[in-house]
């Protein structure tokens, strides 16, 4: 019994409880993907995500990745490179005509010390653009999603970092150096 007298798990619970117990045959410790599930459900019902998936498996070499990564598909661009901007500025095209584009979400705690050697295991298992679903097929595309897996600017992952107290702050992190924005 919680301090409000209820003895019913929350859904966030419910959900990192389910998703857990699909993941214990895995090599990531149950922490690392309850992190994932955390920020998933914070994606899919706080943001509006569609197409969430848990990804445990490096879609470059069919290895295990070092740790959970989440992919899915926001409701609009995270992103747009600077020499997208301009071009999109000399043609007039306007942001929500854009096709969307799947992103990579990498779910950390603040507490967390990270190294750019562990980013950069990170980057190094992962394709520019995740597939569209777990079996690596595209029938998941929707008419709005990029057929193209190429971007401008490269690899890039949305750092979910998760609080103490569940708040969850998101990053746009790239890898390397890429052409700061000008305003």
């Amino acid at each position: 019994m919680d301090a409000f007298g209820s003895t019913t798990p929350s859904s966030l619970t419910a959900f990192i409880r389910s998703s857990g117990q699909s993941a214990s045959s895995q090599a990531h410790s149950l922490p690392y993907h309850a992190l994932a599930a955390q920020v998933l459900h914070n994606l899919q019902f706080q943001h509006d995500w569609t197409d969430l998936h848990i990804r445990t498996e490096s879609p470059v070499s069919s290895s295990s990745l070092p740790r959970p990564l989440v992919s899915g598909l926001p409701p609009h661009r995270i992103y747009i490179h600077p020499d997208d901007q301009v071009t999109m500025l000399k043609n007039g095209v306007d942001e929500e005509s854009l096709p969307l584009e799947r992103e990579w979400v990498l779910p950390t705690h603040l507490k967390e010390k990270w190294s750019l050697r562990q980013f950069a295991d990170i980057f190094d298992a992962i394709d520019e653009v995740p597939q569209s679903s777990d079996d690596g097929n595209d029938q998941g595309n929707t008419e709005e999603e990029a057929p193209s897996p190429k971007r401008t600017g490269g690899k890039r992952v949305l750092l979910a970092i998760v609080g103490d107290d569940s708040t969850i702050v998101y990053y746009i992190m790239h890898e390397g150096i890429v052409k700061p924005r000008q305003n």
